[in-house]
């Protein structure tokens, strides 16, 4: 198991520190990340929490999902390793011009 857990559904008022509190109940918190919006600064609503252990990763799974912090029930669990996204983008490629439409002369 890995000891960096998901946070989710979280209140947009819920802080670092809240969490910190929440999980700490459980063992000892490594580190939290609260993910925000780069633009506005608000939150995302999840974050992410390091345990010092396996063991107390899963202790806090049992303990905090489901459970309410802020008005809202928490989502945890394991978090999983980020996926790769490719770098395209959409649009396509530029097509060659084929000429036609009016003339403006």
């Amino acid at each position: 198991m890995n000891n960096k857990l998901f946070v989710g559904n979280l209140s947009y008022q819920t802080t670092e520190n809240d969490l910190h509190d929440a999980f700490s109940a459980h063992g000892h918190v490594v580190e939290v990340n609260l993910m925000t919006d780069r633009s506005t600064g608000r939150s995302r609503g999840f974050a992410f929490v390091t345990m010092s252990t396996d063991a107390e990763a899963q202790a806090a799974i049992e303990a905090l999902h489901g459970a309410s912090l802020d008005g809202r029930p928490l989502t945890v669990n394991v978090a999983r390793p980020r996926e790769e996204r490719s770098h395209g983008g959409g649009g396509g490629g530029r097509r060659p011009y084929s000429g036609g439409g009016r003339s403006r002369y």
